[in-house]
């Protein structure tokens, strides 16, 4: 009798396989009485029928591992074809399970309620100093709703303000020109899904990042949208980008008041939209702090320094005009 297995989407065949085939050598030494023929996502099964569901019991154990881990080896194998549990203990707040199984979590309180708020609404700003965690959690979300087929792509994006019109003259394609304006959403990506899966959902546009002037005319279905930087849109930019959702679509936006780099007398499209937009329900605000800085323990104390900073020369200028008058 011949039967096939049919794999997730979501799942990376190069871990699942194992380096070389190892884990599938191994499946075959544990169901020595079946032939096993494995191609893409398809996995062969021929035998009789008692053992062929023994084996595709196993490689649903597999597979369930597969997914929510990243990881498979030849322990794990043994462990669950025996029938045994794996002894994981999950650390509070787990988002999801990152490249090589690393644990990707709300490491702070204000990252715990934007996963939260997640769950509750469409549309969410996430509005906090550098290094305190909202787009990187922002982006484990859109991953975990991916893996969990929530949604059918993710999609991210960012203001390229800083090219201004140096972008043209900078080498290479489109692409080259704007990649590196998008490193960091690359970054948290590669933290999260394995490099082939995430090479495969580039190519076929099941994650798409682009900069925002890409948005105009699209409708964004079926997805979690997040803006990063947002703090550098004009008004008419991020008016365009949220009127871009569509239906069973999420949204975070993401933003830093304290690094604006539009010109003074542009008002930041974030600063209005949060304005705008304040008391209506479906959209949740969550304020990121010095306390969720999670990058090198310098990085609290250097924003501190600069905030201090900021409030002493605001200070100044009000008691000079206070003076003057």
């Amino acid at each position: 009798m011949e039967n096939i297995y049919e794999l997730s989407e979501n799942i990376d065949t190069s871990i699942f396989y194992g380096v070389n085939n190892a884990n599938m050598i191994l499946l075959k030494e544990l169901h020595a009485n079946i032939r096993i023929v494995a191609r893409g996502n398809l996995i062969k099964l021929n035998g009789n029928v008692e053992d062929i569901e023994n084996c595709r019991k196993d490689l649903q154990k597999l597979e369930k591992h597969c997914l929510q881990y990243n990881t498979l080896n030849e322990e794990t194998i043994r462990t669950l074809v025996k029938g045994d549990k794996i002894n994981a203990t999950l650390p509070n707040n787990l988002i999801l399970h990152g490249t090589n199984g690393k644990s990707i979590t709300a490491r702070t309180t204000n990252q715990q309620k934007l996963v939260e708020a997640f769950q509750k609404n469409d549309l969410l700003f996430a509005i906090g100093p550098a290094g305190s965690g909202k787009t990187y959690t922002a982006i484990a979300l859109a991953v975990k709703a991916l893996k969990n087929k929530e949604v059918r792509r993710i999609i991210l994006s960012r203001p390229a303000v800083e090219a201004g019109e140096k972008l043209g003259f900078l080498p290479g394609d489109m692409k080259e020109k704007i990649d590196p304006y998008l490193q960091p959403l690359y970054d948290a990506l590669q933290d999260m899904i394995p490099p082939a899966k995430l090479q495969e959902y580039m190519g076929n546009g099941t994650i798409q990042i682009a900069p925002l002037a890409f948005m105009r005319g699209r409708t964004l279905g079926d997805a979690v949208v997040i803006l990063d930087e947002a703090q550098n849109t004009t008004i008419p930019q991020i008016k365009m980008f949220l009127t871009r959702m569509g239906l069973n679509t999420k949204i975070i936006v993401t933003g830093d008041m304290t690094q604006i780099d539009l010109p003074v007398q542009q008002k930041s499209g974030l600063i209005d939209a949060l304005d705008v937009l304040k008391g209506i329900d479906g959209i949740a605000r969550i304020d990121f702090n010095q306390k969720d800085i999670v990058r090198h323990k310098l990085v609290q104390q250097i924003v501190m320094a600069y905030d201090k900073t900021g409030r002493e020369k605001t200070a100044l200028k009000k008691s000079k005009k206070e003076q003057a008058k």
